[in-house]
């Protein structure tokens, strides 16, 4: 059974268990809990529509940050044997970021959303160095079933916590708390313990990768001057890798609008009026519905390919997108959640492993540094147009609107040509 999941090896669950760990920082501060504590406590002074300025505004900045920052790590990844040291530096980061949340309390909407954005940019650029291990660990005929693994693991992490957590808000009596407000600050510091804890078996068992282009360089200035020499090389190597870039030209258009559709869910459903139970529950869904089908995406990558796979998942999305303008109940938001959780883990998983097969293994941590770039700038676009065409018009437009970057992304995607680019990823091993 191990085998046939792609776990069958300790340094692969060792890897996959950093999606469970990260994957509680996903559900609980980013898609849950702390978007609605943000709006009715912290910022509960604050007229609405500045409520949801700044806090997409401080989303925004954290990825043009690590969109900046991850490029430069990436490229000193690849010349000096620290994936594990900086993955590591990022996770600590993140978790004191989720730790200090415990004392955000009302009007504290600063603090909120300091640690909000540092956060953000601590679990992206730890992502970066998780996922550049990939390659060094898997085999090219494992990469769908691994990478698939790992986002499952991740639905199982998340959902458990956030199950945990909800259960701990709704029944603070259980668990010995006075209220409410006390359950959702404790949550926070549960991920951050959560985070540290699960990422020991990835340092553990996880072997670093051996490096075979030193940079040479013997200060923190050289290195930093040897990665930005690095990163002007690989740029103009990028035309031997032609389809590896077409693919992330096109993850970045389709996954804007998963991303989007991530991030605004609860701020859509609240605005129609869907209470916030319901959407929580809906979030639940989503990661237990997400374990069988990331499996499943993995085994079905096997028998028609990852790019025939990734088209499946995106035209679930286009249905999905169409069916949210006409959502009016909690009954149709389970429905939703339901849909995204049989896509949202397997499209995903399968762009990783895809891109994985293109790339050359001696610049994994820097070529995935791109793909994190281009990932989280997917979360710059979507809110900016929701956010003009809700401004315009109403959500449901807004959520409309967003089949233009599935449309697109499965356009570009057509022209991803799987087995050249394989070819010059060989080539370059």
């Amino acid at each position: 059974m191990l085998n046939r999941i792609g776990l069958n090896r300790p340094e692969l669950r060792a890897w996959a268990m950093y999606d469970w760990a990260n994957s509680a920082f996903q559900t609980t501060i980013i898609a849950g809990v702390f978007p609605i504590y943000f709006k009715r406590v912290a910022a509960a002074g604050l007229p609405e529509n500045i409520q949801d300025s700044r806090y997409l505004w401080t989303t925004t900045a954290a990825i043009v940050i690590m969109a900046l920052l991850a490029p430069i790590f990436g490229a000193m990844a690849d010349a000096k044997p620290i994936k594990k040291t900086l993955l590591s530096a990022f996770m600590l980061v993140g978790s004191a970021c989720c730790l200090g949340m415990w004392f955000i309390r009302d009007g504290d909407w600063m603090l909120a959303l300091m640690l909000f954005g540092l956060g953000n940019i601590a679990v992206a650029g730890s992502i970066v160095f998780y996922e550049s291990l990939l390659p060094h660990i898997a085999t090219p005929h494992e990469l769908d079933k691994v990478s698939t693994a790992g986002y499952a693991m991740g639905y199982i992490g998340g959902g458990v916590l956030l199950a945990v957590n909800l259960l701990m808000i709704q029944q603070p009596g259980w668990f010995g708390l006075p209220d409410a407000g006390v359950a959702t600050r404790l949550s926070f510091v549960t991920v951050g313990v959560w985070w540290i804890l699960f990422t020991i078996p990835v340092l553990r068992r996880v072997a670093e990768p051996v490096i075979t282009r030193p940079s040479g360089a013997t200060t923190v200035g050289g290195e930093v001057q040897a990665a930005f020499t690095q990163l002007r090389s690989t740029f103009h190597e990028l035309k031997h890798y032609k389809h590896a870039v077409l693919m992330l030209v096109a993850f970045f258009l389709y996954n804007d609008g998963v991303q989007t559709i991530i991030r605004v869910a609860t701020l859509y459903g609240e605005g129609i009026g869907i209470d916030t139970g319901s959407m929580i529950t809906a979030l639940l869904l989503v990661q237990f519905v997400g374990v069988p089908c990331s499996f499943l995406f993995g085994a079905l990558a096997g028998r028609i390919g990852a790019k025939r796979g990734i088209f499946l998942g995106l035209s679930v999305y286009l249905v999905i997108t169409v069916l949210a303008y006409f959502m009016t109940n909690a009954t149709h938001f389970y429905a939703l959640a339901i849909m995204v959780g049989l896509v949202q883990g397997g499209t995903q998983a399968l762009s990783r492993s895809l891109y994985a097969s293109m790339i050359p293994k001696a610049k994994s941590s820097e070529f995935f540094a791109f793909f994190g770039v281009f990932e989280r700038y997917a979360g710059i676009l979507g809110p900016a147009m929701f956010a003009i065409v809700a401004g315009e018009g109403s959500s449901r437009n807004a959520i409309l609107s967003l089949v233009v970057f599935f449309v697109a992304g499965m356009i570009v995607l057509s022209r991803v040509d799987v087995d050249e680019g394989q070819r010059a990823a060989r080539e370059a091993a």
